[in-house]
């Protein structure tokens, strides 16, 4: 269906979704039938970033238990969970990389915060490699956390790609709870210092022949949609009915006014006026189409 839609690939494989609702983690075998299910329908000429295991802080697992935390999101997540346990770890890797072969499979990992910690993943990759006679795959990491916008540079050197998920990076950014039911309206990715991270993370993985792509919320909001595609990011990905629309309104800018619109945007005070700078309605579009 995503193909039908004009998709170009699917830039966040959830894996998580393999591993919810359940008494036991999926077999090597079981996730190798699903990845290589989804690769093939996708087709050969097409992208598919997997994102290993995002668990921990609302997402917890029956099977991977994780102490309570005063706060969660703070603690073990993401690739913090998973360094921890390769029995979960590795088989997952072993998995995609097995249904490489049915398409342009990339492996991302998510809640990095360090170099150290994309190393030792990236490292826990090129083993797996080596141990199946496999072609190395292109290994990337989410941009989530402030650290990891800051340190952008560093990361670039080592990543093929980087993948901004704006949810999380708005929250940890402006310090609010995107749960919380009195801060919620103000959780605004399009915040300038949300921008501004989304920015110098852009610039450093171009210096360094990395991509960017953008798998929040926002790439997928009209009024962010030019502004990000100004910033220089190289990829949306978004919900499944939102495909058409979004590549819609791609084409009523010109990349040079998408960079003056995301020019304009970084020296706004907030993010209601950056969205005052494209206030065209997503949800009009779709009712016309």
């Amino acid at each position: 269906e995503a193909v039908k839609l004009g998709a170009d690939g699917v830039g966040l494989l959830r894996s998580e979704f393999l591993f919810l609702e359940r008494s036991f983690a999926p077999t090597e075998n079981e996730q190798f039938e699903n990845y290589s299910a989804i690769a093939k329908a996708v087709g050969p000429d097409r992208p598919v970033v997997i994102r290993t295991l995002d668990v921990g802080g609302d997402k917890p697992l029956p099977y991977l238990p994780i102490p309570v935390e005063e706060n969660p999101f703070l603690g073990l997540r993401g690739i913090r969970v998973l360094l921890n346990r390769p029995e979960i770890f590795r088989p997952q890797i072993r998995a995609a990389l097995r249904a490489a072969e049915f398409a342009k499979l990339h492996i991302m990992f998510p809640m990095i915060t360090t170099l150290a910690e994309f190393r030792a993943a990236k490292g826990v990759v090129r083993e797996e490699e080596k141990k199946l006679g496999l072609n190395p795959v292109p290994v990337g990491l989410m941009i989530e956390v402030p650290a990891a916008a800051l340190c952008a540079e560093m990361l670039a050197k080592e990543a093929d790609f980087f993948s901004i998920g704006t949810n999380d990076l708005t929250q940890y950014t402006l310090a609010m709870d995107r749960g919380h039911p009195q801060l919620a309206s103000e959780i605004d990715g399009l915040s300038p210092a949300v921008l501004k991270l989304i920015k110098r993370a852009v610039d450093a993985a171009h210096d360094n022949n990395c991509w960017v792509g953008v798998c929040g919320g926002i790439a997928g909001e009209p009024q962010a949609v030019p502004i990000l595609v100004g910033l220089g990011v190289d990829e949306l990905s978004v919900g499944l009915p939102l495909v058409p629309a979004v590549k819609a309104r791609i084409r009523e800018y010109s990349l040079q006014e998408c960079r003056e619109l995301a020019d304009k945007a970084l020296e706004m005070e907030s993010a209601q006026e950056v969205r005052a700078l494209c206030p065209d309605s997503l949800e009009e579009e779709l009712s016309l189409s």
